[in-house]
């Protein structure tokens, strides 16, 4: 009896995407599958390419190894004397690297064009123009190789990057994705299945970040920056307001700390180093107690006892301590990507492609990106 290998995935989730099971046993002893197919089943390469915001990647995921092989170029030079991203400019610059960037990938790793079997690309949410080159490339490249292409939604490849992980996670759980331009948290029920529990109703996290860095002068990435410069401060001198702190549900709010901020720099003006860095301090606790407090609200809700924390601010050292201490202190289990994993990159694009194109998730050949896409829009996995 043939059947052809991802209709075999579908039928038995397997070991190589973990939380996927494979019996083998039964593979050989019912012959459901011959050892030619099972050997293709073992070799998915997918090629991602990723240039949703500033940052142009491209990886190679092989899940045989289940292992990554990826490049990433900031475009942080470029942003950075105009205190936050450049769309145009940052279209233009994807552009130039996306190209170079891929030929890098192969010559520095095992494989060839020839070895990959399908292309994932970052299909949305993120800025319009830039969301438009790697799906170009990577629908162009699918067509010249003959293989399979696949959309990925760019917040469900955050959710999946601690899957990358030697302990990934096991659904269900709360995510928390929070990120310069996201903030929300997710019941994920399955891989696949997400349920919105809240997000920001303003500005997110990671904007509210940024905007506050630039009105303190402190630099762009504003994350980096305010962590950096609230390791200095002093306790207690600041305390901020944490908006909707006390609402039952697991909506956040961010403007009206970036406003609170705003007024204590400016009646603090001229500003010294220390009074920055005590600003800095009072701000980021604000931010780390309004999340963490929403993350545990959610679990509640939820009836969940694992949560997963992803998305650039994730690599927020206070919030990961802070969220680590709390959940503990519940019995809840905190799971996070490494930090090289939390900041926009391929790898978990790669990754989101490979459990989609598992799942068969059908693609007419055509170029199409979401600026906005609801992650609770997604298709399920049959």
């Amino acid at each position: 009896m043939e059947i052809k290998y991802r209709q075999y995935i579908r039928l038995h989730r397997n070991e190589i995407l973990p939380g996927y099971k494979l019996d083998f046993k039964m593979v050989f002893q019912t012959g459901i599958v011959g050892q030619e197919i099972l050997g293709d089943l073992l070799k998915m390469r997918v090629l991602a390419l990723e240039s949703s915001c500033d940052e142009t990647a491209v990886a190679i995921y092989d899940s045989v190894q289940h292992k990554v092989w990826d490049k990433v170029y900031s475009q942080l030079a470029l942003h950075q004397s105009h205190g936050g991203v450049v769309p145009e400019l940052a279209s233009r610059d994807h552009i130039q690297r996306a190209l170079e960037l891929t030929d890098a990938l192969f010559q520095g790793s095992p494989f060839s064009k020839s070895d990959i079997d399908a292309v994932a690309y970052t299909a949305g949410p993120g800025l319009a123009g830039a969301l438009l080159v790697t799906a170009a490339l990577g629908r162009s490249m699918a067509y010249g190789l003959n293989i399979p292409a696949i959309g990925v939604h760019h917040m469900e490849g955050h959710l999946l990057a601690p899957m990358l992980s030697d302990n990934p996670p096991e659904a269900p759980f709360v995510a928390l994705l929070v990120s310069g331009g996201h903030t929300l948290l997710v019941h994920v029920k399955a891989i696949g299945e997400y349920e919105i529990l809240g997000e920001s109703v303003d500005d997110a996290a990671g904007e509210a970040f940024d905007k506050t860095a630039r009105l303190m002068g402190l630099g762009y990435p504003g994350g980096p920056a305010i962590s950096r410069c609230a390791q200095r401060g002093n306790p207690g001198r600041f305390t901020f307001p944490r908006p909707m702190l006390k609402s039952p549900d697991c909506r956040m709010s961010f403007s009206g700390l970036k406003t609170a901020t705003r007024e204590a720099v400016l009646a603090a003006e001229p500003l010294d180093e220390q009074t920055k860095a005590d600003i800095a301090l009072g701000f980021e606790e604000a931010v780390v107690d309004v999340l963490t407090h929403k993350t545990l609200k959610a679990c509640e809700l939820s009836g969940c006892q694992r949560i997963v924390i992803a998305g650039g601010v994730s690599a927020n050292q206070r919030l990961r301590a802070v969220l680590q201490a709390r959940a503990e202190a519940k019995n809840i289990q905190l799971n996070y990507p490494e930090l090289r994993l939390c900041t926009d990159n391929a790898a978990m694009i790669a990754y989101a492609g490979a459990i989609r194109l598992a799942a068969n998730t059908p693609e007419p050949l055509s170029i199409k990106t979401f600026p906005r896409w609801p992650i609770d829009t997604l298709p399920a996995l049959d």
